[in-house]
């Protein structure tokens, strides 16, 4: 039996969770990035970006972090596909049940998820650098990195 088969980590119960997930951030994605593209349009400056702008800004953020998350489940989709869900990316041994059962897409084990200078609970460090974004704010963003706890 692998350390995978002995933390549970396989079947269809963890497919339905991150199925699940993945149609929440989804919606979530698509609710936010709408509700920013109104919001920059409405505004008079003429640019429709809505820079300068604090309540589109966050709109803009929110939308970006969930983005981020989805794609920290489509991640976790393909290591389940793959037979590495619920292992370590970094030293390999399994995911604790209790991490893993609240955030089924987590990507370390506890030991390997120290604090490295970003957020241990969005796993993402700060703002964008502006370079990063893209004309419409969401799409060009790079998307890799740790995943969430």
């Amino acid at each position: 039996m692998t350390a995978e088969q002995s933390a549970g980590t396989h079947g269809p119960r963890w497919r339905a969770r991150l199925e699940a997930r993945w149609q929440a951030y989804v919606q979530e994605v698509t609710e936010l990035s709408l509700a920013y593209h109104v919001a920059a349009a409405a505004v008079p400056d003429g640019t429709g970006d809505g820079a300068g702008q604090p309540e589109i800004a966050a709109l803009l953020r929110r939308a970006v972090e969930a983005r981020r998350k989805l794609a920290d489940v489509e991640d976790a989709l393909a290591r389940l596909a793959a037979g590495r869900f619920g292992s370590c990316e970094q030293c390999g041994s399994p995911v604790q049940a209790g991490l893993l059962s609240a955030v089924p897409e987590t990507r370390y084990c506890a030991r390997c998820d120290a604090p490295s200078g970003t957020s241990e609970a969005s796993g993402v460090s700060g703002e964008l650098p502006p370079a990063e974004a893209g004309q419409d704010g969401i799409r060009s963003l790079p998307l890799a990195g740790r995943a969430t706890r």
